[in-house]
């Protein structure tokens, strides 16, 4: 029976993560639950095991029940009545199975009914999810807003939501406005402070919110009067039990048709303050997208196997010219560069995911005591990390499935564009992939700060010098990298050279991508001294990649004239 989890055993590659046994060090705190849970572990291996099973178990359900619901539910969809969301008859049956299957609340401690996993093991859980329905991991995925109520709730808020959540309720976060997308300081959804009733009330309207009929939802408003910018937002917590909200309208959508976006009313709704006033965007929203933003690479990367899955298996099958299609160069090479790619992306995904799981860990134990002195600059160091490397995955990810579901169509050709296979699904699912939770363009924005000041090359000259390749292959691969760190540098010192902000703006996807080939170069060299059977192919493919883009960008950048940008404006501007 198909596993979409032991199918692929380079999903559970990294479970054996260089930082997995620190990561379970500090999520355990001595094993402590072990005490009070039967169902908590007693070491590393006894966790490592535990985790093995609980992707099992998803992997089951992901190919069994969630991926033969896919068709139905993406011709189906969500539709409106009397002001609530329906979802599509088989997303009822999907919810119900990951109900049953205790997969959810995951992240959270057992004292609420969590599952306390680290976050490495939630973005593989989100992957499989992924790859059996993109739309059906976005409603699972959201039970991770309760991430941001643990952290910046009161004690009593944790009680009252977090279990909900482990039971599976589902969770939304409100923020995006008619007049405020990706510029959320413009948000102006109204919070007032009901005196008589001691609660906060919310007025206005919020939209293409994802899952907008959750049973709870962290919604941004405005709760400061007078004022115009992300200093007068704050968090609240809206609970659908409490009534004052409807779904004005559902979003008729090009792909992820299982997943409701959705547009809001709020009259006079019942809220309650999540932290404290003003911190809204600038603090709590800050955390909330990080973590949906390394969601969302998690669901990238589980289309870019779903489209690698449907090109292969096609190319194996289909004959023309009297040969199958996967012997001719033009195929085979598209195959390649798909997997190198997917490879690649997972191995990025992973190494942020383990980043974050440590410095949240941290912070978590810092909740209960004082930090030693090592202690707080481990937090600071892999927060930096975390920081820096999640607008990578999130980009590169979301760009990868894009291109892998494109390439999946090319490779079945005109059956690809028909309605009948999955390819076509995969594509229209993978386009949104880079543009919510923050565009391409914001990714870089995000990231470029730590390419500029120098932060990123620091982190690939220490990653190249820790590597010790196995293998001729391998020392082959790492000395081609390392070739191209100069090359890299000098571009970026071009770049940083400029005294025109536009030039540095204009070039900036230039240095981020270089940026992460290299990283990725790096990682896929690593694991593939680890285990050649698994990535070593994939690891040649995407170091001449690297090879081909890098060289091609440096010289763009080092050839760029700042005086030529007015040809790239449009005339009409």
């Amino acid at each position: 029976m198909a596993n979409y989890y032991s199918d692929h055993p380079e999903i559970g590659f990294y479970l054996n993560h260089p930082l997995m046994a620190r990561i379970v060090e500090l999520k355990e705190k001595g094993f402590a639950d072990a005490k009070e849970f039967d169902y908590a572990p007693v070491d590393l291996g006894d966790a490592i095991e535990n985790y093995k099973q609980i992707l099992d178990i998803t992997g089951d359900v992901a190919a069994n029940i969630i991926a033969p619901n896919s068709e139905s539910v993406d011709l189906e969809g969500p539709h409106l009545e009397n002001g609530r969301m329906i979802y599509a008859s088989k997303t009822y049956e999907n919810l119900d199975a990951t109900r049953k299957a205790g997969l959810w609340g995951v992240s959270m401690p057992r004292r609420y009914g969590g599952l306390n996993l680290p976050n490495l093991v939630f973005s593989m859980l989100s992957e499989v999810i992924s790859a059996s329905d993109a739309g059906f991991q976005n409603i699972w995925s959201l039970q991770s807003c309760i991430d941001t109520l643990y952290e910046f709730g009161s004690e009593e808020q944790r009680q009252k939501y977090i279990p909900r959540v482990c039971a599976g309720e589902g969770m939304s976060m409100d923020l995006t406005e008619p007049d405020a997308g990706s510029d959320l300081q413009r948000v102006m959804l109204k919070a007032t402070f009901d005196e008589k009733e001691n609660c906060w009330r919310l007025n206005g309207v919020k939209r293409f919110i994802t899952n907008g009929d959750s049973d709870i939802h962290l919604v941004l408003a405005r709760s400061e009067e007078g004022t115009k910018d992300g200093r007068g937002l704050s968090m609240f917590i809206y609970d659908k039990r409490n009534g004052g909200v409807n779904v004005r309208h559902i979003e008729h959508k090009l792909g992820i048709h299982g997943s409701p976006t959705c547009e809001l009313t709020y009259k006079n709704a019942k809220a309650e303050l999540c932290g404290s006033t003003r911190l809204g965007l600038i603090k709590y929203v800050m955390a909330l997208m990080n973590g949906a933003r390394l969601g969302i690479a998690a669901q990238s990367v589980g289309v870019e196997q779903e489209a690698y899955n449907e090109g292969l298996a096609y190319a194996k099958e289909r004959q023309q010219f009297g040969d199958k299609i996967i012997n001719f160069p033009a195929v085979y090479d598209m195959l390649s560069r798909m997997k190198a790619k997917l490879d690649a992306g997972r191995s990025l995904l992973y190494q942020t995911a383990a980043y974050v799981d440590i410095y949240k860990a941290l912070e978590d134990i810092e909740r209960d005591r004082k930090l030693t002195p090592e202690e707080k600059q481990e937090l600071k160091k892999y927060q930096r990390l975390a920081d820096a490397f999640t607008p990578l995955a999130k980009g590169m990810n979301s760009e990868y499935a894009n291109q892998n579901a494109y390439d999946a169509i090319s490779i079945h050709g005109g059956s690809g564009f028909i309605m009948e296979y999955k390819s076509q699904r995969l594509f229209r699912d993978a386009r949104i992939f880079s543009i919510y939770e923050g565009t391409t363009q914001l990714q870089v924005v995000a990231a470029i700060r730590y390419i500029i000041n120098g932060t990123m090359l620091q982190n690939i000259n220490e990653m190249a010098e820790s590597l010790t390749p196995a293998s001729p292959v391998g020392e082959g691969l790492l000395n081609r990298v390392k070739a191209l760190i100069p090359v890299y540098e000098e571009a970026l010192n071009t770049v940083k050279a400029m005294e025109d902000q536009d030039a540095i703006d204009f070039l900036s996807r230039r240095l981020y991508d270089m940026t992460a080939e290299i990283v990725m170069s790096l990682l896929i060299i690593r694991d593939a001294a680890a285990a050649p059977e698994l990535f070593e192919k994939s690891a040649v493919v995407y170091v001449g990649m690297a090879e081909e883009d890098v060289a091609g960008k440096s010289a763009y950048i080092k050839n760029f004239d700042p005086a030529s940008l007015d040809n790239f404006k449009a005339a009409e501007a």
